[in-house]
C-alpha cells in the first residue's frame, strides 16, 4: 500500500528545499506519494520579535512566493503545485534568482500554468486560504518551529533539516526512520549543530 506523504513547505526556506528533493527520490525506492502544501514564514514570525534583517526578508521577499503557490493549488491542484514547487524552488535555490514577481512568472510558464498568477500574487486576494494552509499544517506541531513539516500515518514531525539531501538507498533508509520515529507519539525532538550550508547538488 502506498505511504502518504504531507509536505509544508515555504517556497523560501531552503532547508524546505532540502527535504523535499530528499522527498522526491525517497519517491524513487519507496512506494511513497508526496502532497505538498504551503505553509508561510511570514505567517509564523508574524508579530515575533525577529532580526531586523529577517523582518525585512518577510516583508519584501516572503509573500510573493507562498500566494503563487496557493493560487496554482487552488486553481490547478496539487500535482500542479508539485511541479510549480520545482520550477519556483530551483530558480530561488539553485539560480540564485531574485524573489521577485519577475521570478514568479518565470516559474509559471516553465510549469506550464497561468504567468498572470504572478499578478495575483501581488495581492492579498488568497491569505485567508495561506493561512488555512499554513494551520493545517503547523497546528500539529506547534509554533516553536519552521519548515518542513511531514506529516505520515496522521503523525506529523518538523524536519528533517538535511544536508545534502541523500539518493537512492540512503534517502529510503532515512524516510524508515523519519516513520519510525513519527509514529510515536511520545517523541518531541533529536537535534544537533549544524556544521554546514546547504547543499544543493
Amino acid at each position: 500500500m502506498t505511504t502518504a506523504v504531507d509536505f509544508w513547505f515555504d517556497p523560501l526556506c531552503p532547508w524546505a528545499w532540502m527535504a523535499s528533493r530528499w522527498m522526491l527520490e525517497v519517491e524513487k525506492v519507496r512506494d511513497v506519494r508526496t502532497t505538498f502544501h504551503v505553509m508561510s514564514l511570514a505567517v509564523l514570525n508574524s508579530g515575533r520579535d525577529v532580526p531586523d534583517d529577517y523582518q525585512k526578508m518577510m516583508d519584501l521577499e516572503a509573500w510573493i512566493g507562498v500566494r503563487a503557490c496557493i493560487v496554482v493549488e487552488q486553481r490547478y491542484g496539487s500535482a500542479a503545485l508539485r511541479d510549480f514547487y520545482t520550477a519556483l524552488g530551483t530558480l530561488y535555490h539553485l539560480g540564485q534568482a531574485p524573489k521577485t514577481p519577475e521570478t514568479v512568472r518565470a516559474a509559471l510558464i516553465e510549469a506550464g500554468l497561468d504567468e498572470a498568477i504572478a499578478d495575483e500574487a501581488q495581492t492579498d486576494k488568497y491569505d485567508d486560504a495561506v493561512h488555512a494552509s499554513h494551520h493545517e499544517g503547523m497546528d500539529p506541531v506547534g509554533m516553536d518551529v519552521g519548515t518542513p513539516v511531514i506529516r505520515v500515518n496522521g503523525m506529523s514531525l518538523f524536519g528533517p533539516v538535511i544536508s545534502p539531501a541523500p539518493k537512492g538507498d540512503a534517502a529510503g533508509d532515512l524516510f524508515d526512520g523519519f516513520v519510525k520515529v513519527t509514529a510515536y507519539s511520545g517523541f518531541f525532538e533529536l537535534k544537533r549543530t549544524r556544521t554546514v550550508d546547504p547543499i544543493f547538488d
